[in-house]
């Protein structure tokens, strides 16, 4: 967006423009354009107008009904904190009684809205000024809550009884962007956000979900979040808004799976002993076979949820779990995907192709995990019918040190 047209769109006239603007859609863009034009708006104006009424229109998965009167840029979307996911971060410091909490990295004001829609006091700081500007905008409903455009590092924590950091995790190298995943090499980095820790107490800290768990700081507790099945983030939590997990663990760590349908669940330790945390039985393939979600995985507690699901892994390497029995709450827990087992059968192209005709899988789900195979090449290979009436998932993993496939259905 050029500064033209962010300044003409930052008016009154701009955004009665904007708010007066049709659904957005490409077929209709051009024309809209040259009847904007024919109105007698600028270019700049029309086309900050337009890019506005686009990312709107792409914000709605992440902010529902808030986007409508929201500003964004085509970057800090694709990073902003998804709403339903910032009010679990709000609600730490609201249990926590935080009454006044800076919101440091803001970025367009996801964390910022969710946190003064809970009543808390937000002041939100970004370092890039146009972000800090459209984050104005997006933060007036909210009286207690403002933006001021500086760096973290300046920000003065006396008054302050809570500190939110969401730090610049990328950085480019030879013309192209790359992900952070140190803490340290982070902006600002964890060090700093361990000294505001101890002066403020209760902060909360969004990392890289892919954070290796030697960065983990005794003390605190770290919670990896999921939407939808996809880790979007792992949260670390100092003072008072650390959860009270499993007794005599130095480290906590738990994970949090928002689901589609509104299920969600969160896991927590279950012991102290990290051999139990991280790592079930072994056992046979049985009847059941479940897939973990991903921020069960990253939260190392494959042996909690595997307790939780009366279930044992197939494979000391493989991370899906099994059992002969399971009650009802396991097969519906948003922690792990449910399929029941049909068969199990050596992983051989031909067999499995044979053996999909004869049960007339037409619609074919594949997944694998430990297997070095392309799904889509597979199931090319496979050559279904898609005539053919019945669907199924095709499960390629190692069981026992072997190579299997597993026909199941979703349950």
């Amino acid at each position: 967006m050029s500064s033209s047209g962010l300044s003409q769109l930052l008016t009154p006239e701009g955004m009665a423009l904007l708010d007066s603007l049709p659904e957005y859609s490409e077929e209709g863009s051009l024309a809209l354009s040259q009847r904007l034009r024919g109105e007698g708006h600028s270019p700049e104006l029309i086309a900050a107008a337009l890019t506005q009424s686009r990312l709107r229109t792409k914000a709605r998965d992440k902010f529902g009904d808030f986007a409508s009167s929201m500003l964004f840029t085509a970057h800090g979307l694709e990073q902003a904190t998804r709403l339903e996911v910032a009010a679990h971060h709000a609600a730490r410091f609201r249990d926590a009684q935080v009454r006044r909490v800076a919101d440091l990295g803001c970025g367009l004001g996801g964390d910022t809205i969710a946190k003064a829609a809970l009543g808390l006091e937000v002041l939100g700081v970004d370092c890039d000024e146009e972000t800090a500007a459209l984050a104005t905008v997006n933060v007036r409903p909210f009286p207690n809550a403002r933006i001021t455009l500086g760096r973290a590092e300046d920000v003065d924590f006396s008054h302050l009884d809570g500190a939110w950091f969401d730090p610049a995790r990328r950085e480019s190298r030879r013309g192209r962007t790359a992900r952070i995943h140190d803490p340290e090499e982070a902006t600002p980095p964890l060090s700093f956000v361990r000294a505001v820790a101890d002066e403020v107490g209760a902060v909360g800290a969004k990392l890289a979900p892919a954070i290796d768990h030697e960065h983990l700081v005794p003390g605190t507790e770290t919670q990896w979040v999921s939407w939808r099945g996809q880790v979007l983030e792992a949260c670390m939590y100092f003072g008072p808004l650390a959860g009270a997990l499993a007794e005599g663990a130095v480290i906590a760590r738990s994970a949090l799976v928002l689901g589609s349908d509104a299920r969600s669940a969160q896991l927590v330790p279950d012991s102290s002993d990290e051999a139990e945390l991280r790592n079930p039985p072994v056992g046979s393939i049985g009847a059941y076979l479940w897939e973990p979600d991903g921020a069960v995985i990253r939260a190392g507690l494959l042996g909690t949820l595997a307790r939780k699901l009366g279930a044992h892994t197939i494979d000391d390497s493989i991370a899906y779990l099994s059992s002969d029995d399971a009650s009802q709450a396991a097969l519906d827990s948003p922690l792990a995907r449910a399929f029941r087992v049909r068969e199990v059968m050596p992983f051989t192209t031909k067999k499995i192709a044979a053996r999909l005709r004869e049960l007339e899988v037409g619609t074919l789900e594949v997944k694998k995990r430990g297997m070095d195979i392309d799904p889509a090449r597979l199931r090319s290979e496979l050559k279904l019918d898609r005539r053919a009436p019945h669907a199924a998932t095709l499960i390629a993993t190692r069981a026992g040190g072997s190579r299997v496939a597993i026909i199941a259905e979703a349950c």
